[in-house]
């Protein structure tokens, strides 16, 4: 792959994101309201009182958060910090770090919905492809209605029946959580064996309605290239159905879902916020969900620039190994 290509893509990957930044430090600001402000008027409802000295409250931490300056000089204070990802201080839980507060949630976010997006898209793939080989069990083709109406539902309502039924109803898992309340994380088996038994809900009601998706796309692209020329090339010269399947059907028709794969593993630290809410896992879309609640201006800052950087990443890898997955595209001039 030549080099000036890379370096081109590389220069549009931190266009990309310097653009988003730049969004995602204004937007926050049109609607004019202080965060320090609406933090203390929360705090002080929630008391049951209007406190004294709010005005000096509000000032003193305007000056410590850097509110108090012109916007272009918090802009370029914003744009140095995002460079070293430092993300300033939680305003309601200060002097709690953005970063720090990130960095505890991102890790249960990262397991989870990495293990159960690879074994959707596996499971998925696999039951789509079979379901458009015409040589396939007919028992197969029944699998269409349910994978279609999984697919329609939320992840959050099919995490709200599974409650229902495996966790209030027969008991089978925990209600919510990500570990039994009291217990001291450690790395154990006791504790790693919680920690799964709190995960199970979650990732279920993830992976059902993803291989729907997944299933549904990889069906209709398998469809598409067994009419293409190169499949009926190889089936008029007698090769083997095994090997049409696995070496023409399969390797093209999964081009289309390793992009979309790589977009969702982009995504991967938004995290399925409903879902965690609903199950109160402790990821990072529990966080960003508090966050928006209760008006933490910089870790909701935090959490969007991180996926913007990730999403982005995520765009430019891939766009560096198409070649190496379809032969067919090259980057070289002619």
């Amino acid at each position: 792959m030549p080099l000036d290509y890379i370096a081109k893509r590389f220069g549009m990957f931190l266009l990309i994101i310097w653009l988003a930044a730049t969004v995602n430090f204004f937007l926050p600001r049109l609607g004019g309201q202080n965060p320090v402000r609406e933090a203390l008027l929360q705090q002080a409802a929630f008391g049951g009182s209007v406190q004294l000295g709010m005005e000096d409250m509000i000032a003193e931490y305007d000056r410590k958060f850097g509110l108090d300056q012109p916007l272009w000089r918090q802009y370029l204070t914003y744009v140095s910090d995002m460079t070293r990802l430092d993300f300033n201080y939680s305003i309601p839980n200060y002097p709690q770090r953005v970063i720090d507060m990130i960095m505890v949630a991102l890790p249960w976010t990262i397991i989870l919905l990495l293990i159960t997006t690879i074994i959707s898209w596996i499971t998925g793939n696999l039951l789509g492809a079979f379901m458009a080989w015409p040589r396939s069990p007919k028992f197969l083709s029944y699998l269409m209605p349910p994978l279609l109406s999984l697919s329609a539902i939320p992840f959050f309502l099919l995490g709200l029946v599974l409650i229902y039924l495996l966790a209030f109803k027969f008991k089978l898992f925990p209600l919510s959580g990500g570990y039994t309340a009291g217990t001291f994380p450690a790395l154990s088996w006791p504790f790693v064996k919680d920690v799964l038994s709190h995960s199970v809900l979650p990732a279920l009601s993830i992976i059902l309605v993803s291989i729907g998706g997944w299933a549904l796309g990889m069906r209709a692209m398998m469809i598409t290239t067994q009419g293409e020329d190169y499949v009926t090339y190889a089936d008029a010269k007698g090769l083997k159905g095994r090997t049409i399947f696995l070496r023409y059907a399969i390797r093209n028709a999964l081009l289309p879902q390793t992009t979309a794969l790589a977009l969702v593993l982009g995504q991967l630290i938004s995290g399925a916020v409903l879902v965690e809410v609903v199950f109160s896992y402790p990821g990072i879309g529990t966080v960003l969900y508090r966050a928006i609640r209760g008006s933490d201006f910089y870790l909701v800052q935090g959490i969007v620039f991180i996926l913007i950087v990730s999403i982005g990443l995520a765009t430019f890898i891939l766009d560096l190994i198409y070649p190496l997955l379809d032969p067919r595209i090259t980057y070289r001039r002619a």
